[in-house]
């Protein structure tokens, strides 16, 4: 290629990369704009953007975060050698939050879905979990099968904008779903009778039925579908995607993620650390809307 058509060539290419939107309001560099993980390091602190939804994140008798995805961004945190910073939002809305730079990173355990990914990059699995079904026993009695589930006059009640969705729509496409906003709000559908089931965790399916032992019981041992989690960052941030998942690989590899993952979702050792007083639930429950 003739020397000035490699000049104009870089010209162009420059004028592309450092005009775009973020290097505009950031300032040029070199791959067009700073990652968020300069802007984190810079700032001393990793916003971490996250949704309630026990045992990943819930509220401990003083109001205080606890769960799976408090102790992977406070890990994260330390790791990166800054302080950690918890954005509490509504799962609805969680994804325009990230876009909207509201925080650095969603640590949330977020299931990787195709529509989503059309929205944000997300890092290689760093968890993964089974959906398992909670049902109303007096309202439910009779039904012995997942098939006997898939029918229109049955009920069933799930978080608002989860990974859920579509695997009741695919294994129940004859149910009717219906949508909440809290865990809370889900479990008390079922117990009252609004809703005849409800999808659930590993762990929270039993602690919902032991809290409830005369209303709700386990209709199935084995999970109807399950599903992998990645932690999400804006479309474009390869060095944020590089820290992540190299992150990802290292606490795999030395069994740090596996030993969290072993404590919140296999024993219920944290479970006298859950707040059970309905004010401070309540509380906390509206400070994610």
């Amino acid at each position: 290629m003739p020397r000035k058509h490699v000049v104009c060539v870089l010209v162009v290419a420059a004028l592309i990369v450092g005009f775009s939107p973020r290097a505009m309001a950031q300032g040029f560099s070199w791959w067009g704009y700073e990652s968020v993980i300069e802007e984190i390091q810079d700032s001393g602190v990793l916003r971490v953007g996250l949704g309630l939804f026990e045992p990943w994140v819930v509220c401990d008798a003083d109001g205080e975060l606890i769960g799976f995805e408090i102790d992977v961004a406070t890990r994260v945190a330390e790791d990166m050698g800054v302080e950690v910073e918890f954005a509490r939002t509504n799962w609805s809305y969680i994804i325009p939050s990230l876009i909207a730079e509201e925080f650095d990173v969603l640590i949330g355990g977020m299931t990787i879905l195709p529509e989503r990914n059309l929205r944000v990059n997300f890092t290689s699995v760093y968890n993964s979990s089974g959906l398992y079904l909670v049902a109303n026993t007096d309202q439910t009695a009779g039904l012995e099968t997942l098939e006997d589930f898939n029918s229109s006059s049955v009920t069933i009640a799930t978080r608002r904008a989860t990974s859920a969705i579509p695997a009741i729509e695919n294994v129940f496409p004859d149910a009717m779903i219906l949508l909440y906003d809290t865990d809370t709000a889900v479990v008390e559908a079922v117990v009252s009778g609004e809703a005849d089931a409800a999808v659930a965790y590993a762990t929270t399916r039993t602690t919902w039925v032991e809290a409830n032992p005369d209303t709700l019981h386990l209709p199935f041992e084995e999970p109807f579908a399950s599903d992998v989690a990645g932690i999400a960052v804006r479309k474009g941030d390869h060095d944020a995607l590089n820290f992540f998942n190299g992150w990802i690989a290292v606490r795999h590899a030395d069994g740090w993620l596996e030993q969290r993952s072993h404590y919140w979702f296999e024993t219920h050792e944290w479970a006298d650390q859950v707040a059970t007083d309905p004010m401070t639930i309540a509380e906390c429950d509206a400070s994610f809307q």
